[in-house]
């Protein structure tokens, strides 16, 4: 439920900011502008994380951001009629800073929530990919419907309240004392370093971007691919729509029965599995393949993401496992924004380009994860769970 409200007001909020400027007859690039600036300080967000691995309770600190996340998006739409673009916008760009701590910072407290076996713990991931099925997609649809009956300041006014609803949940998650102890957790780019050491965290995180930039484009390529699919510009929301569902029921699979298996393997096998289905949708002959093809490109990236959760918990150092989490979550969600942009921008040069993009990347980062994890296998035999995959630390030849 906190995961849930939280994300769902994250999600929501860009929303419900670009509706407030439209309907108050502003411009269009005021409302983009305002609504990026909540998505693009997730850029941020590992450089203010530290806190999550440093505090004595990092559910306060989770809680603290949720209030700060609601404070100042209701702050926000409150202000934009009456003073200059500038003052909601520094507002925004103070709710999304803490965003990240409603993504990877809720999602770090999965250990101190399901327990040290693997089985409970991939349980308990795939309700956390769940929730960000939800929200991404109850956040959007909360804010429509308000704004239809009322206003879409009265959406986001409601919004904000979710926030406060998840501070207050926050707090009923086990308590988890911090794992060392300040001057033993690493900052930031030191964080950054360790990842990129460690090839089973650097598989994690190049494989994360990737798949996150691929899937991205689907929503685009939807729209500009029903008319070679013989179908109404209306029928995107369908191939949308079956992703989403695709993603929903990847995510109850994982809860009834998770994942087997290493993780850093089960991400290479399951990146590969989404190219496939990214390849199936590219050559869906009808409306209906290509439905069934993007609910199954949702289904392996809900097992997908479930894998990267895996990763981030079991070869994280306890010291620094919640920045690596917000790192690689931040970083995610940055490469869903390039995806979707960069979709739009060379769509109009060939409708299926993005999607062909989409599918040899994947393809590539598997492949390349493959060779990089055969590359350093000797390496990995002394691998230990909770500690870098390679021990030289940036320290390789």
């Amino acid at each position: 439920m906190a995961a849930a409200l939280a994300r769902s007001a994250d999600a929501g909020g860009v929303v419900a900011v670009v509706l407030i400027v439209s309907s108050d007859g502003g411009p269009a690039w005021v409302g983009g502008l305002l609504g990026a600036c909540i998505t693009a300080p997730h850029l941020l967000g590992p450089f203010v994380a530290r806190p999550l691995d440093t505090a004595a309770d990092g559910r306060k600190v989770i809680a603290l951001a949720a209030l700060v996340h609601g404070a100042t998006l209701a702050a926000a739409v409150l202000a934009y009629p009456h003073t200059p673009a500038a003052v909601p916008a520094l507002l925004l760009i103070a709710s999304g800073l803490v965003g990240p701590f409603l993504t990877g910072g809720i999602s770090s407290r999965l250990p101190a929530i399901a327990g040290t076996t693997r089985h409970g713990q991939r349980r308990a991931q795939g309700w956390d990919v769940a929730t960000y099925g939800l929200s991404g997609t109850l956040g959007p649809t909360i804010v429509a419907l308000i704004s239809a009956g009322s206003s879409p300041t009265v959406a986001a006014l409601v919004l904000a309240a979710a926030t406060f609803a998840a501070a207050g949940l926050v707090f009923l998650l086990p308590f988890a004392p911090p794992a060392a102890h300040g001057a033993q957790v690493p900052r930031p780019l030191r964080t950054l370093r360790i990842m990129l050491a460690s090839g089973r965290l650097r598989r994690t995180l190049y494989l994360t971007i990737v798949v996150a930039w691929a899937v991205a484009v689907l929503p685009i390529t939807a729209v500009h691919s029903t008319t070679e699919l013989g179908a109404a510009a209306a029928a995107a929301g369908a191939l949308t729509a079956a992703y989403g569902a695709g993603n929903l029921a990847g995510s109850a699979g994982m809860m009834l029965r998770p994942a087997r298996g290493e993780a850093d393997r089960l991400m290479t096998l399951l990146a590969l599995t989404v190219a496939v289905a990214l390849a199936l949708a590219l050559v869906a002959p009808n409306l209906w393949a290509a439905v069934l093809c993007y609910a199954a490109v949702g289904v392996a990236n809900a097992y997908f993401f479930a894998a990267t959760l895996a990763a981030r918990t079991e070869y994280s150092p306890p010291q620094a496992r919640g920045q690596i989490f917000v790192w690689i979550g931040a970083l995610k969600i940055t490469a869903g924004s390039a995806g979707t942009a960069s979709a739009g921008a060379i769509i109009g040069v060939w409708a299926h380009l993005p999607l062909v993009l989409a599918t040899a990347f994947t393809l590539l980062a598997a492949l390349v994860s493959q060779l990089d994890r055969l590359a350093h296998r000797p390496a990995a035999s002394g691998e230990k769970h909770g500690t870098p995959a390679e021990p030289d630390h940036g320290h390789r030849p």
